[in-house]
């Protein structure tokens, strides 16, 4: 199985470039890392931000949750944001994928 995890909330207006700071700092880590199988990308629209990782290794967001810069960044998420985050988070099995450089498992990409 992977983890598939899908975040999504509003920051309020004052916190939005600090915000995009910390967020953009854990991209960072991940570059010096480079955790085999895990892919995260942050989108913004405005006020609005959204996080999507995929770890396609195991059912575990710890090579992520576990950076210096991802828990500076958490530390103070509910005091930036405008709404709550929305966080669902999957223990899926990849069928297919476009754009996301799969661990060859079983068989399947």
């Amino acid at each position: 199985m992977q983890r598939a995890v899908f975040v999504r909330y509003t920051v309020k207006p004052e916190c939005a470039a600090e915000n995009e700071v910390l967020a953009r700092a854990v991209f960072t880590e991940l570059r010096e890392a480079k955790p085999e199988g895990a892919a995260y990308a942050v989108f913004r629209n405005g006020l609005e931000f959204v996080h999507i990782f995929v770890n396609m290794a195991a059912d575990d967001s710890a090579v992520i949750t576990e950076l210096p810069s991802f828990k500076a960044y958490s530390k103070d998420i509910s005091a930036r944001c405008e709404t709550e985050p929305e966080v669902a988070r999957l223990s899926v099995e990849m069928l297919e994928s476009y754009g996301f450089a799969a661990t060859p498992r079983s068989g399947r990409n």
